[in-house]
């Protein structure tokens, strides 16, 4: 690279970002399309990534670290937005749910209040919750708005993610109301395509179906019943909302991302079989006596999203699932 004459002002800094939890699997995409919008990408996670990421690594337990140290991270990093997408649903119990999706949280608070006094901005903060933190829909099916600053139904989250994730976005809606962080809450719905967990309702029926592939007598694809209605959301459309929130000047509110939808999942999974163009048998498994079968409904409200942000979701079901089958069964091929 030739150098300019001398006194010229050097190559503008790239924009940073901190991605916390970013080789899960929305933080994976999100480092991607960060990088690809020209940022300088960091990805912070427990252990190093079995997959390439779209990014630097640091190996860093969020629950295990103190707040300070992150605080020197931090300042050593100086990013200029934090995306917070850290959080598992795939655990049942309420200790193990507060650690994974609250105490990371609260240290990542603690850590830029140690930073408040210093001369440089804080880095803007997005923080990845759930819609599950809503907890149940009204009898109506009228979905929650993702954001009631006023009068409204307060969040009663009935499961121990919802709870362990509300507990985060509140701490994070509570620094942003006393000025001690410009953040944005996004409460994402449910996530499909490339990188959707094994343990997952796609991730279970993928595997099978790969299982399956071999020509012969169909597959079949055991499952507990299928009554629940979802809002599902491509992993690509969730990351062009965290990017849009990064460039946002709003702060001190949540907002729902999804696609504005109650699926079937029966549907979904039907649509997923279809893709992979395996033939297959769905068999619901019937519950036990007593069993009292459960309102699932979930419909996120898009209105704030496309105010606050200018975003709505671009991508159907069907694309996100022939995107998501084309990857497992890829590589699947390659194993």
């Amino acid at each position: 690279m030739t150098a300019g004459p001398p006194g010229a002002p050097g190559p503008a800094r790239a924009r940073r970002v901190l991605v916390l939890g970013g080789t899960g699997f929305v933080g994976r995409t999100v480092c991607a399309d960060f990088r690809t919008a020209g940022w300088d990408v960091l990805a912070v996670a427990r252990t190093a990534p079995e997959r390439p990421v779209a990014a630097r690594f640091l190996p860093l337990d969020l629950a295990e670290t103190p707040p300070d140290d992150l605080a020197r991270t931090l300042e050593a990093e100086r990013p200029d937005v934090v995306v917070n997408a850290t959080g598992s649903i795939w655990s049942r119990d309420d200790a193990a749910m507060d650690r994974i999706c609250t105490v990371p949280t609260l240290r990542l608070l603690d850590a830029l209040g140690a930073l408040r006094n210093r001369p440089r901005p804080l880095p803007r903060l997005v923080h990845l919750g759930s819609v599950l933190e809503h907890g149940p829909v009204p009898p109506d099916g009228t979905p929650r708005p993702g954001d009631t600053p006023g009068p409204g139904p307060a969040p009663e989250p009935t499961t121990p993610y919802g709870k362990a994730k509300l507990a985060a976005s509140r701490a994070v809606l509570e620094a942003a109301a006393n000025g001690a962080v410009r953040a944005l809450v996004l409460r994402v719905a449910n996530v499909s395509g490339v990188g959707a967990p094994d343990v997952s309702l796609l991730g279970r029926v993928a595997r099978r179906l790969v299982e399956g592939a071999a020509p012969g007598e169909p597959v079949t694809v055991e499952l507990a019943p299928l009554r629940a209605h979802r809002d599902y959301v491509d992993v690509r459309d969730v990351s062009a909302a965290v990017l849009a929130a990064a460039l946002s000047s709003a702060s001190g509110r949540a907002v729902d991302i999804g696609r504005g939808e109650a699926v079937p999942v029966r549907r979904l999974v039907d649509l997923l079989v279809r893709v992979s163009g395996v033939p297959a048998r769905i068999v619901e498994r019937p519950e036990g006596p007593g069993a009292v079968p459960e309102r699932d409904w979930i419909r996120t409200d898009l209105a704030p999203a496309r105010e606050l942000l200018g975003w709505r979701p671009t991508r159907g079901l069907d694309e996100s699932l022939a995107a998501y089958w084309e990857d497992v069964s890829g590589r699947a091929a390659t194993v």
